[in-house]
């Protein structure tokens, strides 16, 4: 609700080493407003653009669109719902720095993952 108050916030947790990330780009239409004033570092592309991206073409184009303006920020990008090998090696293609999901690796709680 308050711009001003979150960017201060956000860079005062940052000059003690802190990371911020924006969930779910894209989802709201103020998402570029928050992109353009919010000094986060890591962009993540709501799941929704990634589901179909190898078939749809204004989702793709808006994942690279977000890529570019990513960049332009100095913001790496993290693509949310990534199911295959395919849609991983276009996100590559595109230029989006990570991805989350089952191409990746089955979610898994923390003990297991601390196990192994």
């Amino acid at each position: 609700a308050n711009l001003g108050n979150t960017r201060r916030f956000i860079t005062r947790l940052k000059a003690e080493g802190s990371a911020f990330a924006l969930d779910d780009f894209g989802s709201g239409l103020s998402s570029f407003g928050y992109l353009k004033n919010l000094p986060v570092d890591y962009i993540k592309i709501d799941g929704a653009f990634i589901r179909n991206l190898l078939t749809d073409a204004v989702d793709r184009e808006m994942v690279k669109t977000i890529s570019r303006v990513a960049r332009l920020t100095h913001k790496k990008t993290v693509a949310e719902s990534v199911e295959n090998k395919k849609t991983r090696q276009a996100l590559l293609k595109i230029g989006v720095d990570y991805a989350q999901g089952y191409a990746i690796a089955k979610p898994q709680s923390i003990e297991s993952f601390l196990a192994g």
